[in-house]
C-alpha cells in the first residue's frame, strides 16, 4: 500500500501526532508526515515519554514509531510509565531482521525476538497488512481495543509493506566537506598505531572502505549511541594507545549523557570526533535537532579540555594535526554534507571476526 493512504486513515481515525526515531522501513511513511505533526526524538524512550505527555494534555492517542532495535530504549517507559498510568499509545515498529528475509547481522537476533518481546511485555500486536482495506480494519480494531482497555497496541511493519515512492531526502545543508573527505583526513593524520571505534551506519562503512588496516577498527554496527562508551572504556584500559571515537549526530544525541562520564574520566588518549550532517543519513536523511545545537559549547561545558568546530575543506589540514597533538581530552566537530551510502561496501567480515581481529591487534597478539 502507499504510505500516503495509510497516513490518511490514521488521521481519519484521530491519530494525528507522531513521535519517534526514524527507520529505513518506514521512510515512505515518515515522508508523508509534516514537521508540525511529527517530532523526531533522540531515542525511543523519549518518544514514549513525549507520547504520554501528549495524551495527558490532549486525551488523544499518539503514534510512536521506531525500528525494532529501539524497543530496548522504549521498554522502561512503556512498563513503568504508560502501563502503570494506563496511557494508550499506538506503536509502529519496523521489523528489521524478519526471519527468512536477508538483512544485516545486527538485526537477526532482534528480528527473531521482536514479537516475542512485545508479547513478553504484554503489548498486543499484529503484523500490519500491506492491503489498505485490511490495514484500515486493523487500525479501527486497534483503536477500539485501546479506547476500551487504556492499553497500548503495536503494528509490526514488514519490509516492503509500504510502496517505494519518490521522495526528496531532507537535505538542507551543503557543506564543503563530505563524509569521505573527513574519514580520509582522519586516517591521514592519525598515527599509524591508532585505533578507531566508529558509530552505526554509513560512518563505519566509510571507515571500512578507506582503511588500509581494518583490524584497527571496531565497527559498531548496532547499539546506536553507545560507541563512545565503548571507546571510553578501551581508552581507559589502553592508556598507551590513541583511541579515536568517530560519532554521528543522531548517535551522539541518542545517549549524550555519556559525555559527562567521559569528561569526568578525562583520558588524554581519547579523541572524540563528531561527523555532523544534521540528519539520520542511513535511514532516509530525516533531520535531527543537531542544527540548532552548539556542540563546542556543550562539550566545553561538560568538561572537555579542548574543543574545535570546522566546516571548510581547508580546515581539515589546518585543525586535525593540532587536535591530534593535544595531550588533553579533546573534541572535534566536523560539519559534513548529507549523502547516501549506496556505493559504500559492507564489511566482508562478520561482527565476531571483526571483534577477534580488533582484540588481537589492540592487545598485541
Amino acid at each position: 500500500m502507499f504510505a500516503k493512504d495509510f497516513v490518511n486513515i490514521l488521521k481519519e481515525s484521530d491519530f494525528e501526532t507522531f513521535f519517534g526515531v526514524p527507520d529505513s522501513l518506514l521512510k515512505s511513511f515518515l515522508f508523508e508526515i509534516s514537521n508540525k505533526e511529527n517530532t523526531i526524538t533522540p531515542n525511543e524512550g523519549n518518544a514514549v515519554a513525549m507520547g504520554c505527555g501528549y495524551y495527558l494534555s490532549t486525551g488523544k492517542i499518539p503514534v510512536i514509531y521506531m525500528q525494532n532495535s529501539g524497543l530496548g530504549n522504549a521498554i522502561n517507559p512503556i512498563l513503568s510509565l504508560a502501563d502503570i498510568y494506563e496511557i494508550p499509545l499506538l506503536f509502529i515498529v519496523g521489523w528489521r531482521g524478519e526471519p527468512d528475509v536477508k538483512d544485516e547481522p545486527q538485526h537477526y537476533k532482534q528480528g527473531i525476538l521482536t514479537r516475542k518481546i512485545l508479547n513478553c511485555i504484554d503489548l498486543k500486536n499484529e503484523i500490519l497488512s500491506n492491503d489498505i482495506k485490511k490495514a484500515k480494519k486493523q487500525l479501527l480494531s486497534a483503536k477500539e481495543y485501546m479506547k476500551k482497555t487504556n492499553k497500548s497496541f503495536a503494528f509490526v511493519v514488514k519490509k516492503n509493506t509500504f510502496e517505494i515512492e519518490n521522495s526528496t531526502e531532507n537535505i538542507f545543508q551543503d557543506f564543503e566537506i563530505s563524509r569521505k573527505d573527513a574519514i580520509e583526513a582522519i586516517l591521514k593524520y592519525a598515527p599509524k598505531d591508532s585505533f578507531f571505534v566508529s558509530t552505526t551506519g554509513y560512518i563505519s562503512r566509510e571507515l571500512y572502505k578507506n582503511s588500509k588496516d581494518n583490524s584497527r577498527n571496531f565497527l559498531t554496527v548496532g547499539s546506536m549511541g553507545h560507541n563512545s562508551s565503548i571507546a571510553l572504556s578501551i581508552a581507559l584500559n589502553k592508556k598507551d594507545k590513541l583511541i579515536f571515537c568517530i560519532d554521528g549526530d543522531g548517535a551522539l544525541l541518542m545517549h549524550m549523557g555519556i559525555i559527562g562520564t567521559i569528561a569526568s574520566k578525562s583520558p588524554n588518549n581519547f579523541k572524540h570526533i563528531l561527523l555532523n550532517n544534521f540528519v539520520h543519513d542511513s535511514v532516509g536523511a530525516q533531520r535531527t535537532c543537531a542544527d540548532i545545537m552548539n556542540f563546542s559549547k556543550i562539550f566545553k561545558g561538560a568538561g572537555y579540555k579542548k574543543v574545535y568546530t570546522i566546516d571548510k575543506l581547508a580546515q581539515l589540514d589546518e585543525v586535525l594535526p593540532q587536535f591530534i597533538k593535544d595531550k588533553e581530552l579533546s573534541f572535534l566537530e566536523i560539519k559534513i554534507r548529507p549523502q547516501n551510502g549506496k556505493n559504500l561496501p559492507r564489511p566482508d567480515k562478520t561482527p565476531v571476526e571483526n571483534k577477534k581481529n580488533f582484540m588481537e591487534k589492540l592487545n598485541g597478539k
